[in-house]
Order: C-alpha cells, then sequence, then structure tokens
C-alpha cells in the first residue's frame, strides 16, 4: 500500500494586519524551524523512500529540517507543481487594500471561492487541478512512501478532491503550520488516513 505523507511547512513571520500571501517567497520564522525540527524527529522512525516539495523557500527549507534527523540520506526534490495559490495582484495586500484596490472583488471570491481569480493569478480550482495532476504522478511512483512538503491552499484543495468535497467548503479543512496528512493508495483510490496531525500527537502515534 503506497503511503503519501503531505506537510505543510513550518510558520512564516506573523504578520499585522494579515496579509495574503500565497506564491510571495517568504521565509521561516523561529517557530517554523523548530516546528520543522519537531517534524524530523516525529518521522525519523517512519520509512520514507522519496521526498518533494514545493520550489518555494520555505518548503524547501522544511523539507531539509525534517530530513536532517531522518537515517535514511534523503534530499527533496523541489516540485513547482505543489507551490502555493498565486493571488495575482492580490499578494502582500490586507482584505482593506484589496477592497480599495479592487472594489468588489473580495466579496466575489466569497461568493465563488473555488471559480474566483484574481487579476495576474489563480482560483483554487487551477490549484486543485495541479493537486489532481500531483496525485496522479504519485500513483506511478515507484517509492512506497513518499513525503510531499507543500502549502495549506495545495492540500486543502487536495483533500477537498480527494474527499470529493465542494471548493467553497475549502477552509473547513484546518491546515496548521508544519501539520501532517497522511493518504493511502488503495485499489487505485486515494483515501485520507489522517489529517493536520501535529508532531508530539504522531509520534504518540508511532511509538
Amino acid at each position: 500500500m503506497q503511503q503519501l505523507y503531505i506537510l505543510r511547512h513550518g510558520q512564516i513571520p506573523q504578520i499585522t494586519p494579515r496579509r495574503f500571501i500565497g506564491c510571495t517567497d517568504v521565509p521561516l520564522d523561529q517557530t517554523g524551524k523548530e516546528q520543522a525540527a519537531a517534524m524530523g524527529q516525529a518521522l525519523k522512525n517512519v520509512r520514507l523512500d522519496k521526498a518533494v516539495c514545493s520550489d518555494l523557500g520555505r518548503t524547501m527549507h522544511t523539507a531539509r529540517l525534517a530530513l536532517e534527523q531522518h537515517p535514511a540520506p534523503l534530499a527533496a526534490e523541489p516540485m513547482p507543481l505543489l507551490r502555493e495559490i498565486n493571488l495575482g495582484r492580490w499578494e502582500g495586500m490586507t482584505k482593506d487594500d484589496v477592497r480599495a484596490a479592487f472594489p468588489g472583488q473580495f466579496e466575489q471570491r466569497g461568493n465563488d471561492l473555488g471559480g474566483f481569480v484574481p487579476e495576474q493569478g489563480e482560483s483554487f480550482a487551477q490549484v486543485q487541478k495541479r493537486a489532481a495532476r500531483f496525485l496522479d504522478i504519485m500513483k506511478n511512483e515507484p517509492a512506497d512512501s513518499v513525503l510531499a512538503v507543500t502549502h495549506a491552499g495545495f492540500i486543502r484543495t487536495l483533500l477537498c478532491l480527494v474527499r470529493q468535497t465542494p471548493l467553497d467548503r475549502l477552509f473547513d479543512m484546518d491546515q496548521d503550520y508544519c501539520r501532517l496528512t497522511l493518504l493511502t493508495l488503495d485499489h487505485g483510490s486515494w483515501q485520507v488516513r489522517f489529517a493536520n496531525m501535529d508532531a508530539q500527537t504522531f509520534s504518540r502515534q508511532n511509538a
């Protein structure tokens, strides 16, 4: 049975008021680095044959820290397919900025969470198509156990796909920093075994 461990990157600097951060390349903060190291400790007794990650810095750094403690000599292969949603001209803006610069668009997005495309960006439906391509690639992956380090938006669209949940319920699915999700491939179909599990709980269950 193929296993696909999907990890969200560690925490990034917290800015107030909150801003839209999609594919903007921001680093981990100190807490994020500690989270990645803790998840690495939790994963060190798990068989991993391969690792992949988004090509953004925060995911590559998370992957490197998480794999440092693993007995297998693994380095994560960057995959642009795993990138976070591209929010286009909304990147770096606050909600108030968006409302001022693009009147009505914030409300349009709320009414069509899956289909709305910000200017020069992409929709969650388009991200979900990337997630579907990734899962198809993994179906043909000879490695039995793969770690993929990616982003909350990507993971949420993937979970909606596997669970056959509408994208307008995307944000019902919690995806905290550096939490782990496990999918298994059973008779050609992906199944969610758990989602959004922290390092401590995962360590306890795999002790």
